[in-house]
């Protein structure tokens, strides 16, 4: 079931937002799931399974030891992914 309303549209533009926001991907994709788990904890948007397989994905892709700084695989992973997240984003 789509979520519609003014907070579904909101957090669906506030997400894309991070996604397509000047910066480094990672941190643009650790913005995202930030805003997408909020918009899953206040109801504005619903969880699908695209978009939880999607965001395990992308988690494990930010995984980093302490002190590790992710670049390269990693920000290339979090652009392809947060693409898919994009497209999915009117499914939840």
């Amino acid at each position: 079931m789509t979520s519609s309303g003014a907070a579904a549209d909101a957090a669906r533009s506030d997400v894309r937002e991070l996604i397509v926001a000047k910066g480094h991907s990672v941190d643009n994709a650790r913005a995202a799931v930030a805003r997408l788990e909020a918009a899953f904890a206040d109801g504005s948007l619903v969880r699908t399974p695209s978009l939880d397989l999607f965001l395990g994905d992308l988690m494990r892709a930010l995984e980093q030891d302490e002190g590790e700084k992710l670049g390269g695989k990693s920000a290339e992973a979090a652009r392809f992914i947060l693409r898919a997240i994009d497209r999915e984003l009117d499914r939840a």
